[in-house]
């Protein structure tokens, strides 16, 4: 019996939200395990996160490609089992180092859900048709940045911070388990590409060499470290400039759930308006955003509860634009590679998760205490995203040629 196509979006969400629910669990946590594990430099916290997604990167690399040779479903499996290794190994965990290279080998095999649920929308799907099938995912898989803080938060009330890591390993079992029942694998032997060197760099070559990819790749690598650098600080700004580190799990889901809506209205509009015209809007409103941000920071309004609403505010803005941009990014850069669509989904997501955290990570380490940092390094980011998307619009005006 087919997948239905709701249960087809349910699942490809809750494979991607592997990745949501090993970074935004963890953040109650991160005072905790900072007291446990680096009281000294309580900032090298952030790392447990950082190297997460390095290693996500790194796995997205050899993921995809891996699936165009030996099937989607497969690499599924060893991705979770890996992942769920890797997780008892954080739970027993008694120093930072030992935790670091379990969240690197965490994010390795978290690699392999998303990125093959990626190439198999596009086996599926293509055009903006793909493009409102990521958005109805990104609807779902918003529902877990809103819950798994509550979640976290609910655990370490009760357990310690260790208790997180068996809520991973549930996860990733059950949606393993699901994959393995419910989805026929889409590539039959004969379509499948031999893992060889030469294959690879012949496909790197060709999609470095469609400038569409290239822009696109450019774009997400802004757009993912705008997310990924809020992720790293929001909730030290919630804890050492507004000291309300107790009710971030609730604020945290109020925004996530609420940034929902970025994906479902992209998913309504995006067949009429395009995905590089959504782009560039949300960008764009994003400088703006930011720059009024920066003025009333400089006018000291930030503090005490009116800085604090617009802070969420600003920060609300921040996560609905990454939900108008990032599938239509996503689409935009597999849309002329679906006869390689697993090492096309590798490459263009290790190349912006990759990019991305590294500008975030180093950007985090000169937190101050206050959110100056973060709104500015958010708005240079908007700006630079901004004329990359800009760029797009050549790269169109040709492929519809």
């Amino acid at each position: 019996m087919r997948i239905s196509t709701p249960e087809f979006i349910t699942l490809m969400a809750m494979l991607v939200a592997t990745v949501a629910i090993s970074i935004d669990a963890m953040l109650p946590a991160l005072p905790d395990i900072a007291a446990q594990l680096t009281p000294e430099r309580p900032n090298n916290v952030q790392l447990i996160l950082s190297t997460f997604i390095i290693g996500m990167s790194a796995g997205t690399l050899i993921a995809g490609p891996l699936s165009d040779s030996f099937g989607r479903k497969t690499v599924i499996y060893w991705g979770a089992g890996l992942y769920i290794l890797a997780s008892i190994i954080c739970i027993f965990a008694s120093n930072l180092e030992t935790m670091i290279i379990a969240r690197l080998c965490q994010g390795f095999g978290a690699a392999a859900p998303r990125v093959v649920s990626q190439a198999l929308i596009r086996d599926l799907y293509s055009g903006r048709q793909m493009a409102q099938i990521s958005s109805f995912v990104m609807i779902i898989f918003s529902i877990v940045p809103a819950l798994a803080p509550l979640l976290g938060a609910g655990l370490i009330s009760i357990f310690a911070w260790q208790s997180i890591f068996v809520i991973f390993i549930v996860f990733s079992a059950l949606s393993t388990t699901w994959t393995g029942l419910r989805i026929q694998e889409p590539l039959a032997p004969e379509q499948r590409i031999p893992f060889r060197r030469k294959a690879f760099q012949t496909a790197l070559v060709e999609i470095f060499s469609l400038g569409m990819v290239r822009m696109s790749m450019l774009t997400m690598v802004f757009a993912y470290a705008m997310l990924f650098l809020s992720i790293l600080m929001v909730q030290q700004i919630f804890d050492q400039f507004y000291n309300r580190a107790d009710s971030f799990p609730q604020w945290f889901a109020l925004v996530a759930g609420l940034s929902a809506s970025a994906s479902f209205l992209n998913s309504m509009i995006v067949m009429r308006l395009g995905m590089r015209r959504l782009i560039s809007a949300a960008l764009r409103i994003q400088i703006v955003w930011s720059l009024g941000m920066l003025l009333l920071y400089a006018q000291g309004l930030m503090a005490g509860d009116l800085g604090f609403a617009l802070f969420i505010f600003w920060i609300f803005g921040l996560f609905f634009q990454a939900g108008m941009t990032l599938g239509n990014l996503t689409a935009l850069a597999m849309e002329p590679l679906g006869h390689i669509a697993g090492t096309a989904a590798s490459v263009t997501s290790a190349v912006a998760t990759l990019g991305s955290i590294l500008l975030a990570s180093v950007a985090g380490q000169f937190f101050d205490g206050t959110p100056l940092i973060l709104i500015v390094a958010i708005f240079v980011l908007s700006i630079c995203g901004s004329l990359s998307a800009h760029r797009l619009k050549r790269f169109e005006r040709r492929a519809a040629m």
